[in-house]
């Protein structure tokens, strides 16, 4: 004859999958999630204390030196007598602050 395995109980997860899952839910926010919000919020930071006079880099990996600062974009001089205006999100970092920066800070 065939033997016959028990059915498994009704009743929905047992206690110790509950656990397992909490434990794989907490790796992925403390793995992937908090570094990003860091990062992120390190960005932002970033991108508050830009002024004129600060060379950059866009997303796009042009470099330019922004020459004004507007409400939700930032003006960039990207060659002798071209200027473009980028979206705050597209400044990727700073590649330069100002020398007279510079010599404050030391």
């Amino acid at each position: 004859m065939i033997a016959q395995t028990a059915a498994p109980a009704a009743g929905g997860f047992p206690p110790s999958m509950i656990i397992v899952w909490l434990l794989f839910i907490a790796g992925f926010y403390f793995l992937f999630i908090a570094p990003q919000r860091k990062k992120q919020k390190e960005h932002d930071k970033m991108l508050s204390t830009l002024q004129s006079g600060d060379e950059v880099v866009t997303t796009g990996g042009i470099y330019g030196v922004i020459t004004n600062v507007k409400d939700d974009r930032f003006v960039v001089r990207v060659g002798e007598g071209t200027k473009v205006e980028v979206g705050k999100g597209f400044i990727l970092s700073v590649v330069r602050k100002p020398e007279a920066e510079e010599k404050k800070s030391s």
